[in-house]
């Protein structure tokens, strides 16, 4: 029996990780089921953003809505060559799902999910919460902690937020984000956007930008108006990307840290 703690991640000679998922998961298009499973396997690809993806096992998909792919993609999916169009009440999503080229994954079939919210399924669920964004890594940890840090934050030279009571959020693979209270941030100096995301641990972020000139990349404050319960205690605070913007933390100025996030702040 494996000792606690210890993975069971397995790989394939391709370079996937992949690894059992006792998770009832449910994927839905407009008001049809197209998957439903009890045994879901969880695999991480070698390239790309570093988050598992599911693979079904083919009996508990709905193939009669599968077609094989008309355009389908190439050097996508650790090299995956049959992929699937998916038709549901005369809507054809391209290439929403694919086999990977792997024998320890044959007999089933992964669908997009990640940031591909075009082609892939409308909603999916885990039990009966429904999922956003991408599955959640079990191997993958988040902890928001109420602190009594001193924390400032500074953009172009001006500081922008002050507080001593942030909260703190540890995220496995990041660097620590800082939580501010509203109240301890200088809103008047933003301006709120369109720009949302989707995080299956935290919820649905909304975003601001400095409403001035500077150098600074857009949309580089967010918040969870009604963040998921695990991580209830950053309702109503404001993080920012410490990668473009300077903290000050107890009187140690923060290096920046680089992250996924690093090359797409900069465009």
């Amino acid at each position: 029996m494996p000792t606690p703690g210890e993975r069971s991640v397995r790989t394939t000679p391709e370079g996937l990780l992949w690894e059992p998922c006792e998770r009832w998961v449910r994927g839905v298009k407009g008001d049809v089921t197209v998957v439903d499973s009890r045994h879901p396997v969880l695999v991480w690809e070698p390239e790309g953003v570093p988050v598992p993806g599911y693979a079904f096992p083919r009996e508990e998909v709905r193939t009669d809505l599968l077609r094989p792919a008309g355009n389908p993609p190439t050097g996508t999916h650790t090299g995956s060559r049959i992929f699937y169009d998916l038709e549901v009440d005369g809507e054809r999503a391209e290439n929403a799902a694919w086999t990977f080229p792997a024998a320890d994954l044959a007999g089933h079939i992964a669908f997009e999910w990640f940031l591909r919210r075009s082609n892939g399924l409308d909603h999916w669920y885990e039990e009966e919460e429904e999922i956003f964004g991408h599955p959640r890594d079990p191997h993958h940890r988040v902890d928001a902690l109420r602190s009594s840090r001193h924390v400032q934050v500074e953009i172009d030279g001006t500081v922008v937020a002050d507080t001593r009571r942030p909260v703190l959020l540890f995220e496995t693979g990041l660097p620590t984000r800082y939580y501010i209270p509203a109240e301890d941030v200088r809103l008047d100096l933003f301006e709120a956007t369109e720009h949302t995301s989707l995080c299956p641990y935290k919820g649905n972020a909304r975003y601001w930008s400095l409403s001035r000139e500077a150098d600074v990349p857009r949309n580089i404050v967010w918040s969870y108006p009604q963040p998921l319960p695990a991580v209830g205690a950053i309702e109503g605070h404001l993080a920012f990307y410490n990668e473009a913007a300077d903290l000050v933390v107890d009187g140690e100025r923060l290096e920046r840290p680089v992250t996924p996030f690093s090359e797409s702040l900069r465009k």
